[in-house]
């Protein structure tokens, strides 16, 4: 973890401090070595949060995008079950950024926990993820021009295979300025994917207008409602590219 509590003060990983864990209560201890990011971790045992992974740059980079008062939150259910979220806004929304190869059961554990939550996943974990992915949008359709939505196979990329079920918006990092959006609701072996820029993406938390209020739902026919959509902001495009796009069927 990249805060820890020092004297009920939220406190980042310095050399020669000791805490206390936020989720457990026990103590911690710096580690600021030369190789690994420098983090809080527990003195006397391992990390309480079974879903907590090791942090990269690219971690502790998108958590520095938000206020720091955003950054490692407890989130409690009502069971009182705890977890250490990357990023919980204002609005209540959660923000996880995973980098490492995530099992389909824990991911879906994780979304229903969290409830509202997106996924930021990183694209480069694996050279080949980008060619795939690239390839799949090439050979897609293109559904909508503004917002732009493509429909892509699934099949043609192992990153969509993997995050195909997920019932939230997932984030593809993949390097770029953009951020590549899969929306949730995958049917007939396809996906749709739209684009969202990094600064829109993270401006649009920070001044609270991110919305999730529409549904997508992926009809028999292989289309989208394009109504759902990221990002507050985008609906009166949206609806104009819905009625424009129905009058075509």
């Amino acid at each position: 973890m990249n805060y820890a509590l020092v004297d009920g003060r939220k406190i980042a990983a310095r050399p020669g401090l000791k805490g206390q864990c936020p989720v457990c209560g026990s103590e911690v201890s710096t580690k600021c070595g030369e190789i690994r990011v420098w983090h809080w971790a527990h003195t006397r045992r391992r990390a309480c949060d079974p879903w907590w992974e090791n942090e990269t740059p690219w971690h502790r980079a998108w958590k520095d995008a938000f206020p720091v008062d955003w950054q490692e939150i407890v989130h409690r259910a009502e069971t009182d079950e705890k977890h250490v979220a990357d990023i919980k806004t204002e609005r209540g929304w959660v923000i996880e950024f995973q980098h490492s190869h995530l099992a389909a059961g824990e991911r879906g554990a994780r979304e229903d926990f969290y409830e509202r939550m997106v996924w930021v996943v990183d694209g480069r974990r694996r050279k080949r993820d980008w060619t795939q992915f690239e390839r799949a949008i090439k050979e897609g359709s293109r559904y909508l021009e503004r917002p732009a939505v493509w429909l892509v196979w699934i099949d043609e990329s192992a990153l969509l295979k993997e995050w195909a079920e997920s019932r939230v918006h997932v984030f593809f990092d993949f390097g770029f300025t953009d951020l590549h959006c899969m929306l949730p609701g995958s049917a007939d072996g396809r996906a749709a994917i739209m684009i969202a820029s990094k600064e829109d993406f993270i401006e649009s938390h920070i001044r609270g207008t991110y919305d999730f209020s529409c549904r997508a739902d992926f009809k028999r026919s292989k289309t989208i409602d394009p109504l759902y959509q990221a990002y507050g902001f985008q609906r009166y495009l949206a609806r104009k590219a819905c009625s424009r796009a129905r009058s075509r069927f």
